[in-house]
């Protein structure tokens, strides 16, 4: 004996409401079909399902056990048209996201935390990388979004750039570092102290080369590498090390008074940092709503960052000119 799902769910309609009328009306079928079902139930199962003569319907036993059944699955059916419903809204779902570990932790898991306090039927899903490695992971369908810099020329085909926050880095140190009571820097001051390395596969790896190339210094001494942020943050803290940082991480931490940024201008890179996707991303609302609210935070730190900048008192040093 074969019982067909839809027929329980138009027996547990017929329990919930009382009558066949009713449950006809809010399955979105007509009375005959409804009292057809029942019919037909009855004689598979070869007992009465509801009482006789009772109004509203009253199950049997036997009616009201099977009546459970085709509630649970009503409500399966139900749940499922929600999250349909919530899927395409936008308001429910899942969003992979991955970028260079300084940033998604410094900038963008906050963003996050506030996406989410509207959001919150949407889990987000954190991962680090540097840039070939987010390449890779959107094209293999790992993450759904990255957040990177990159330069104008590393982009694929397959894939699409929108920039949002040109890349600015500067000297960090632990607050009250010696060089923060000079006046005027020499080549020798940025000898004399211990330096932090950048992770490995780090963009600020050629950064760092790019400034010591301009110094016409060879190398520094590099006394910690291989660090978090944290971790390198209370190294500054400790020590009378030296760091290159993004500006934008940098500012972040600006109201701790745990580090500070060196007011000299450093060679800059040609690159921005921004949001990275497939240029055909399957269908993911909620990765949508991620995006936009990414697009105005950075806004938002964008102007932010532009300001403290100008903020700083920028002293001539050994790299580039005094500024205008």
């Amino acid at each position: 004996m074969k019982i067909v799902e839809h027929h329980l769910v138009q027996l547990a309609a017929v329990i919930e409401t009382g009558g066949v009328t009713e449950a006809a009306a809010m399955l979105g079928m007509t009375q005959s079909a409804v009292s057809r079902t029942i019919s037909i139930l009855e004689k598979r199962v070869g007992e009465p399902l509801f009482v006789s003569g009772r109004r509203p319907m009253q199950p049997t036993p036997l009616g009201e056990q099977l009546g459970l059944q085709g509630k649970a699955i009503l409500a399966s059916s139900r749940k499922a048209m929600e999250i349909i419903r919530s899927f395409k809204s936008g308001s429910f779902g899942r969003v992979r996201i991955g970028g260079v570990p300084f940033f998604m932790d410094a900038v963008v898991s906050p963003m996050i935390a506030s996406f989410q306090h509207d959001e919150p039927g949407i889990m987000v899903h954190q991962s680090y990388g540097n840039y070939s490695d987010l390449v890779s992971e959107l094209e293999s369908g790992q993450i759904d979004v990255a957040v990177t810099p990159t330069g104008s020329t590393d982009l694929r085909a397959d894939q699409q750039f929108e920039p949002l926050l040109p890349a600015r880095n500067v000297l960090a140190c632990g607050a009250g570092h010696p060089l923060m009571r000079k006046r005027n820097l020499a080549t020798e001051d940025i000898l004399n102290y211990p330096w932090v390395a950048p992770l490995p596969g780090s963009p600020l790896v050629l950064d760092l080369h790019n400034i010591l190339l301009t110094l016409g210094i060879e190398e520094v001494s590099i006394r910690y590498a291989g660090g978090s942020l944290m971790s390198v943050l209370n190294y500054l803290v400790g020590t009378d090390a030296l760091a290159i940082l993004p500006l934008s991480v940098a500012h972040s931490f600006r109201r701790e008074n745990r580090i500070s940024v060196i007011p000299l201008d450093i060679p800059q890179p040609q690159r921005a940092l921004g949001i990275m996707t497939r240029t055909k991303p399957y269908s993911n609302p909620a990765g949508r709503k991620l995006i936009g609210h990414l697009r105005r935070e950075f806004s938002e730190l964008r102007r932010s960052v532009e300001k403290h900048e100008q903020e700083i008192r920028w002293a001539h040093g050994p790299f580039m000119a005094e500024r205008e």
